[in-house]
């Protein structure tokens, strides 16, 4: 028989949950009832949006300052000033800097270099006008040594490295004063893309880009320039002379005796769909060209982080400048000669062992890894016109129109 006074215990246990159950609810549905009360009293409260408890700081004056735990873009400058009149909101600045005030912002930079002592305002007694860049290998010292020398002190040079090799280039009393950018086995446009961002190069009024086997015999930097300004030209490249033994892709970058600038050529029948369209017109090669810091924000911003080769970017480039026939062109009074040494395939090669075997080792290895290179160049063109295409048939079906644009011209009739 149980004990009378353990059974009242287990009666009282059953139902002190029941008891519980129902103090929770009292506690929920009062808090429910007071929070609609105070809602119904003070009509600018929404019951529709959760906003965060504000931070208290307590100053060593004694003053209390209230920080709101958001900020949104979307706050006008009088909405920002009534909830705190210190704060200020300027969404005319740049992404992300609207709270300093507009004065302080500066959106551009630039490469000229500082000195660490006097005052900044002595720095410079000299501002270069324009920007050079040639992509490098330490094995093609020479030949960017005569390329150099044909820019004026009123370009800054800059070096993008694929090797490695930086210091040693010191031996050129002006690679003392250039820019180096030193990534192991990257190309022209990955560089381009990462560290030739518009911002950085705005104090420069032309973009060179060129790669590092070209020949400067008949070059001069400062006549390319006016030759650019006189015929208007906002992107372009400096024409290539025909010489034996040197293979040139395209019709329109081939030097035109007797011109200074052409814009429009001839090219093999069925590569034009439109005579005032690439490669006909409205083209330049990526091995060299040259762009106006308006072209470049454009251009820049069509570069494509995964795709490195830069195929098929010229046929792009027309997209940049309106009307494109008459803002690009090439500069037949200024040519220089495109050698075509694989500097950088070779220098990728040389370093890739296969089966434990250098591949300089092999002739067959080379040719075959050069292939492999040359066919990942063709596979990332292919890629970039189909972005490009979705690209532009999605914004023309978001306005209702059909895309008026279409590939100028067939991987196949290509290089």
């Amino acid at each position: 028989m149980k004990n009378p006074r353990r059974r009242a215990n287990d009666d009282h246990d059953k139902q002190q949950p029941s008891e519980t159950k129902r103090l929770l609810l009292a506690i929920v549905f009062g808090t429910m009832f007071g929070y609609l009360i105070g809602a119904s009293s003070f009509p600018g409260l929404s019951t529709t949006r959760v906003i965060p408890a504000p931070t208290l700081q307590l100053n060593v004056n004694g003053s209390v300052n209230v920080n709101s735990t958001t900020e949104s873009r979307d706050k006008t400058p009088n909405q920002t000033a009534a909830m705190d009149p210190r704060k200020i909101w300027a969404p005319s600045n740049p992404r992300g800097a609207e709270l300093l005030p507009p004065k302080l912002v500066v959106s551009e930079s630039d490469f000229f270099p500082r000195r660490l002592w006097g005052l900044p305002s002595e720095d410079l007694p000299f501002r270069p006008k324009y920007l050079v860049t040639f992509t490098v290998g330490y094995n093609q010292k020479n030949n960017i040594d005569a390329a150099v020398k044909k820019f004026s002190e009123n370009f800054t040079i800059l070096l993008f490295h694929y090797d490695g090799r930086t210091t040693e280039w010191n031996e050129f009393e002006w690679s003392k004063r250039a820019i180096h950018v030193s990534v192991p086995k990257q190309t022209k446009w990955w560089f381009a893309k990462r560290f030739l961002h518009p911002d950085i190069v705005a104090a420069y009024e032309y973009i060179f880009m060129w790669d590092e086997d070209l020949g400067v015999e008949n070059f001069n930097a400062e006549e390319y320039i006016k030759l650019v300004k006189k015929h208007g030209l906002e992107i372009s490249q400096p024409a290539l002379e025909p010489k034996e033994g040197y293979w040139i892709n395209w019709e329109m970058t081939k030097r035109k005796s007797g011109h200074e600038v052409h814009k429009v050529t001839e090219e093999k029948p069925g590569w034009c769909n439109d005579p005032l369209l690439p490669p006909c017109a409205g083209f330049v090669e990526v091995m060299v060209p040259v762009f106006s810091r308006d072209a470049w924000r454009c251009a820049w911003r069509m570069v494509q982080n995964d795709l490195v080769h830069g195929w098929g970017l010229d046929l792009k480039f027309q997209r940049c400048v309106e009307p494109a026939h008459e803002k690009i062109g090439v500069v037949d009074a200024q040519p220089v000669v495109h050698k075509r040494i694989p500097t950088l395939k070779d220098d990728e090669i040389n370093e890739t062992p296969k089966n434990g075997v250098p591949l300089q080792a092999s002739n067959d290895s080379i040719s075959s890894q050069r292939s492999e290179i040359h066919k990942r160049g063709f596979l990332e063109w292919a890629m970039f016109e189909y972005r490009f295409a979705d690209a532009d048939e999605a914004y023309y079906k978001s306005i209702g129109r059909d895309s008026p644009f279409q590939s100028q011209t067939s991987l196949e009739s290509s290089v």
